[in-house]
């Protein structure tokens, strides 16, 4: 939790409704000005990826469930639903004084033309495979079948209808990913593409976009038609892009941000003499990791490469280091501390430093590589100060102990994510996933065949028949063996390399009244105000 308000924020801001005026002297102006890390890709909530996008789009949109500050599901666009004794068929109650920033009525009618535009295959999104807890999801999304056959309906304007293929744990957390956020119809249908822009967006969440400059800023508005409108405090969100963590650091230190994405790696020891009650560090559900492109050489075929340029790396001395921050060395995919699930890593994770390096050595020269005749290898990054400290060290360790050639080449954030997906000139890139529920089904479930975020081009269909197996598997003790089954065998296959648990690290001014730590790290304005300061 970040400054000294946390247990009394915690006590009274639930569900965004923010401690009344009284209790605290409120700035006359109430403006935060928040950094958000690399320029996001798009705001177009059924084609956005990565985190940057995730934050905006919280503010902009509401799913049909929403979360507490402490993460926490409660209801969002819908109030009530309830369950089938079955666990397939949800029925979802919506909220009739819910508006569009226009003023248009949000109907259920809204929820099924988003989903059916998330699902269909046109939209090209690569976050559809989510959907796959809804009946015929996965055959909408392969074209096998019209979007009409998802099993969603519109029961009347403000009744929704889900059915599911199997009970799924997670479904309601699901819910209020982008991939699942309604949109306004009219608004798509009239300007395309563009409709994600200013002047043309219409959303349904608590604050409108009013301007976008690229590579500087975002500008969002309160949405004076927003169902809750009478319990958000902030008028206007600033949204920066910060790839430079030294200048984010510097900015704030300015003045001129209230929240940052990160801290530099470099400055944690400043940070912490100096901003320490400013300085907030917590679990977070997500894991650092290198993917390697195994849909092409040197990668394709050689698992003993794969597996020595693993070992090779010595996670512990990268988390105490490098980072210092008290992230945690991985030897496993899925994040530990998931209730009911034992988090699986790899066989040499016990082996001694020594042990890893020698057996390491074996592997790259049984691969056909040698002190001469060296791999020659591409690692690649997005322009992020720690990404490339990182780099630095994994490349670093790989020549100290085999003797790799390596160049490092970064890329602005969107050119990046692009190269990773048409896997032509990957060939180790740096990866994170950090999960869109609280389940382990949502780390496993990158890696299949079909995953429009599988940059690693993995495909081995018995690990995606385990993935069918498990979608459907209803018994929970079941379930968790067969998603340990399933982490087991993508660690011995390594088409990634874990390098270590996220921990959530930034800095805010105590003047921001409400943030709460969660370990998804979500955070809506619409639950913070600013104190006069």
């Amino acid at each position: 939790m970040r400054g000294a308000l946390g247990a009394l924020i915690l006590a009274c801001v639930i569900g965004g409704t923010a401690l009344p005026a009284s209790a605290a002297e409120l700035a006359k102006e109430q403006v935060i000005h928040r950094g958000n890390g690399a320029e996001p890709q798009t705001l177009d909530p059924h084609k956005a990826e990565g985190v940057p996008s995730s934050n905006i789009l919280r503010d902009l949109y509401e799913g049909l469930t929403g979360e507490a500050p402490n993460g926490d599901i409660i209801p969002g666009g819908a109030s009530s639903w309830t369950l089938s004794d079955d666990g397939t068929v949800y029925t979802f109650t919506l909220r009739p004084d819910a508006r569009w920033s226009n003023g248009d009525p949000v109907t259920a009618h809204d929820y099924v033309y988003g989903l059916h535009r998330s699902a269909d295959p046109v939209t090209a999104s690569k976050y559809a495979q989510i959907l796959s807890p809804i009946e015929n999801a996965e055959a909408v999304v392969a074209g096998e079948l019209p979007v009409e056959e998802l099993g969603i309906q519109a029961l009347d304007d403000y009744t929704l209808e889900i059915r599911l293929k199997a009970p799924t744990p997670y479904f309601l957390g699901l819910l209020n990913h982008s991939s699942t956020y309604p949109v306004h119809r009219k608004t798509v249908e009239q300007y395309g593409d563009k409709f994600s822009r200013p002047g043309n967006m219409v959303s349904n969440g608590a604050y409108v976009l009013s301007d976008w400059v690229v590579q500087s800023h975002l500008v969002l508005q309160r949405n004076p038609m927003y169902w809750e409108d009478a319990n958000t405090t902030i008028n206007t969100v600033y949204y920066y892009a910060t790839e430079d963590q030294s200048s984010e650091l510097k900015r704030y230190r300015a003045g001129e941000l209230d929240y940052t994405y990160d801290v530099p790696v470099s400055q944690v020891g400043w940070i912490r003499e100096n901003l320490g009650d400013e300085l907030e560090v917590s679990t977070y559900l997500g894991i650092y990791y290198f993917g390697f492109n195994v849909t092409q050489p040197p990668f394709k075929d050689n698992l003993k490469l794969r597996r020595a340029l693993s070992m090779a790396i010595d996670r512990q001395v990268i988390c105490e280091k490098i980072l210092k921050l008290g992230e945690q060395p991985a030897y496993g995919f899925v994040p530990p501390g998931i209730t009911g699930y034992d988090s699986q890593v790899a066989t040499y994770a016990d082996m001694t430093r020594e042990e890893r390096f020698a057996e390491a050595r074996r592997l790259y020269n049984e691969a056909g590589y040698s002190e001469d005749n060296p791999l020659k290898v591409e690692i690649r990054y997005n322009t992020h100060e720690n990404h490339k400290k990182v780099s630095l060290a994994v490349a670093a360790m790989w020549r100290a102990v085999l003797g790799v050639d390596y160049t490092l080449i970064n890329e602005e954030w969107k050119v990046f994510l692009q190269t990773r997906k048409l896997k032509q000139d990957t060939q180790v890139f740096r990866a994170g996933w950090i999960g869109d529920y609280n389940d382990p089904y949502t780390f496993l479930e990158l890696l299949h065949s079909k995953h429009g975020i599988n940059d690693s081009g993995y495909n081995n269909p018995e690990y995606d028949a385990l993935l069918a197996k498990i979608s459907v598997q209803t018994d929970m003790a079941e379930r968790a063996k067969l998603m340990e089954q399933a982490e087991r065998m993508l660690l011995a296959d390594q088409p990634i390399m874990p390098i270590y648990y996220y921990v959530e690290k930034g800095l805010v001014k105590p003047y921001v009244d409400g943030f709460v730590s969660n370990i998804m790290d979500h955070h809506y304005t619409k639950n913070w105000r600013i104190l006069a300061h």
